[in-house]
């Protein structure tokens, strides 16, 4: 919902505003790059202008470009508004007349902030807008005013050269704006939890570089395929950013660990995979690991277990849902649209044996598993080839 006339999108951000100075300038232009990136991506035009704490979107579809905004990492919300001059009279003016466009029945609240030196106050703007809405509708209808739970908000705005009327608060992401952190590597499996784990590390400002392990007989025919999708659908939050997925031929060590290997073997696996994800990390200037793992969801992801993969690497590893329930994330998949992509039928995967660890000790896993994983995972690393997520079935290239 919008004023009439409205003619540009205010949007908000979060964290970047606790930065200093010099370091929220930095994000805020950012932020206004990765906005422009949406907005030419989904065909909406438009241009960010940067206000400080604010930004500006002018000479747009607001509805549209609103929707974008709020699809931004380090947007807490979005509002197509209408700008007018930071005069009582000329907001009062825009305020009446969205209300006779859009207040027809209920209770109603102006809730007005205002920056900068002005001749009024924000409970001055409150004030005589809430009269002028009450005599825009009153011939037509009996309004209401209720400041705790009204039916309809008016918002104003007001900033030293300008003023914004609003209805709603389209809500973003929050987090900080894509680019601000240097990247991770997203150990994607095309299950429900990486995705997720993956948008919160984007969520932080972490652009992501996608690595995919194939393998082989112990996965199935669509696991590549729901792994793509997930990514593809990342991208669709990150235009401007590089979302090539990373394939790794693992089915042959995959094979050597179910050989080799008896109770130990999925840590040794996790361990293959962080070994191989430092590989890559190296190569691409990533800092850290990404992971869906969440305490106790699976035997190799024990308290006790963490500890034993997690010395597979001398990189972080990050576990944004490392307390979180599987409805939780559940959610949060449905809410990404990952979530029917990531329950794609997949073929049978024998590589757990039947009783795992789950209290493994890293003594015991080193000694249990092949001494030459480290050289395995560098070669898988070294021969891997890449996917384009956003080509029509996932280019495949040769690196």
């Amino acid at each position: 919902m919008q004023p009439p006339g409205a003619d540009c999108v205010l949007v908000r951000h979060g964290d970047v505003g606790v930065k200093s100075s010099r370091v929220q300038g930095k994000m805020e232009q950012r932020l206004a790059e990765n906005i422009e990136a949406l907005l030419a991506d989904r065909g909406i035009p438009g241009s960010v202008e940067r206000q400080w704490g604010r930004l500006v979107i002018r000479e747009t579809d607001p509805d549209a470009a609103a929707d974008a905004a709020s699809d931004a990492f380090g947007v807490v919300s979005a509002s197509p508004a209408r700008s007018v001059t930071p005069e009582m009279d000329d907001i009062t003016g825009v305020l009446a007349e969205t209300a006779r466009d859009a207040y027809t029945e209920g209770a109603f609240a102006v809730d007005a902030r205002r920056a900068g030196e002005h001749d009024f106050t924000s409970e001055d703007v409150g004030r005589v807008g809430g009269q002028a809405v009450w005599e825009a509708v009153e011939d037509a209808f009996d309004p209401e005013v209720d400041l705790d739970d009204p039916d309809v908000t008016f918002s104003v705005e007001v900033r030293a050269e300008e003023a914004f009327v609003f209805l709603e608060n389209r809500e973003g992401p929050g987090g900080l704006p894509l680019g601000t952190q240097n990247p991770l590597v997203a150990l994607v499996s095309g299950g429900i939890d990486s995705p997720v784990a993956a948008y919160l590390g984007m969520k932080r400002g972490a652009p992501i570089i996608p690595v995919y392990l194939d393998l082989g007989p112990f996965g199935g025919p669509d696991h590549e395929a729901r792994a793509v999708e997930t990514v593809r659908r990342l991208a669709d939050f990150a235009p401007n950013y590089d979302m090539t997925v990373r394939r790794v031929a693992a089915g042959e060590y995959a094979q050597r660990l179910h050989d080799e290997v008896g109770k130990t073997r999925m840590l040794s696996y996790r361990r293959f995979m962080y070994m191989v994800a430092e590989e890559i990390a190296h190569e691409t200037g990533a800092v850290g690991i990404v992971t869906g793992e969440a305490i106790g969801q699976k035997s190799s992801q024990t308290t006790t277990n963490l500890g034993v993969v997690d010395r597979a690497t001398s990189l972080p590893v990050h576990r944004p849902l490392l307390t979180m329930d599987k409805q939780e994330i559940i959610a949060l998949a449905r809410d990404l649209d990952t979530y029917r992509d990531s329950t794609m039928n997949v073929g049978c995967e024998r590589l757990a044996p039947n009783s795992p660890e789950t209290k493994g000790s890293h003594a015991a896993t080193i000694d249990a598993e092949p001494d030459a994983l480290p050289e395995w995972a560098r070669a898988a690393a070294q021969s891997a080839t890449t996917i384009d997520p956003r080509g029509e079935l996932g280019e495949v290239d040769a690196r």
